[in-house]
């Protein structure tokens, strides 16, 4: 009997069963045999299920780190902002958890859920927010930590959201409950996503040059593909981290940084991050 991992030639349902028997009498499997067998099993499982179950098996080696959001993309709540700021930032973010900060991205204060607001418009009787009253702990994990365990903590506390801090302490992203999900079943949309195609825009001729608008969160190889660029992508995953780096600085309206073949001018941004920017082809240099 060969009990090797199948192989392209032979994917029936018979040799499947011999492997799934080997498994039942105790026979140890490697995790290279068991994704080797999901990868040649198309009789067996369907493509979606294929990539369920490899996503299953990614989690448990995959950490944290590999898949958290950035800090510098967190979207976060000041501990001092008045009502109004943060239903701002709440509308336009369409997010329902919030880390609420203090001096700092690096003093989280706690966890801010949207709907806890919704009390204090209940109460007329109460004329001042107390954030104080709403905030929840947080619960904060380090950049090495497996996908598996912090879905079991997820799952046993309650939490959906978790802070992510390096060897230092220093906070370097966040990471949600749907973040871990999506990377066994895909990625989950809702309606406040925006369409795949919003993230560059046409816009109107500006000087003469096309002009575009594009999302600070559009991610490089995406720039790549449509404006077939060679922008690097080797130490920033967005456009958006490539702009700050070239800046050096935190950005202001207006800025203008020339990259490449191309001028991005930030259109869009507060005192954290970029969010959008107006690109165009450099203009042609006169010989």
């Amino acid at each position: 009997m060969n009990d090797k991992p199948p192989t392209s030639s032979g994917t029936g349902s018979s040799g499947i069963f011999k492997r799934v028997v080997r498994a039942i009498r105790g026979e140890p499997w490697s995790r290279e045999e068991i994704q080797n067998l999901f990868e040649h099993s198309e009789n067996v499982f369907n493509p979606e299920e294929q990539e369920m179950l490899a996503g299953v098996l990614e989690v448990a080696e995959t950490q944290v780190r590999d898949v958290m959001v950035p800090r510098s993309q967190m979207v976060v709540i000041g501990r001092d902002q008045n009502l109004d700021e943060m239903l701002q930032v709440i509308v336009e973010s369409g997010h329902s958890r919030f880390p609420v900060i203090g001096e700092d991205r690096d003093e989280i204060v706690g966890i801010l859920l949207a709907k806890d607001l919704l009390r204090f418009f209940s109460s007329p009787a109460e004329t001042q927010l107390r954030l104080d009253r709403f905030i929840r702990p947080a619960v904060v994990i380090p950049e090495s930590k497996r996908l598996n365990a912090l879905l079991k903590e997820f799952r046993d506390s309650h939490n959906h959201m978790a802070i992510v801090v390096d060897e230092y302490g220093g906070v370097s992203g966040l990471l949600t409950i749907e973040d871990v999900l999506e990377e066994i079943v895909g990625e989950i949309g809702d309606e406040h996503d925006p369409a795949e195609d919003l993230f560059i825009q046409p816009e109107a001729e500006r000087d003469g040059r096309p002009s575009y608008s594009v999302r600070a969160l559009t991610r490089i190889e995406d720039f790549n593909e449509y404006f077939d660029a060679q922008l690097p992508d080797e130490d920033y995953d967005t456009v958006g981290g490539l702009v700050m780096a070239q800046l050096g600085r935190l950005p202001r309206r207006g800025d203008v940084v020339p990259f490449s073949d191309f001028e991005f001018r930030v259109t869009k941004a507060d005192r954290r991050r970029v969010d959008t920017l107006q690109v165009q082809r450099a203009p042609a240099q006169e010989l």
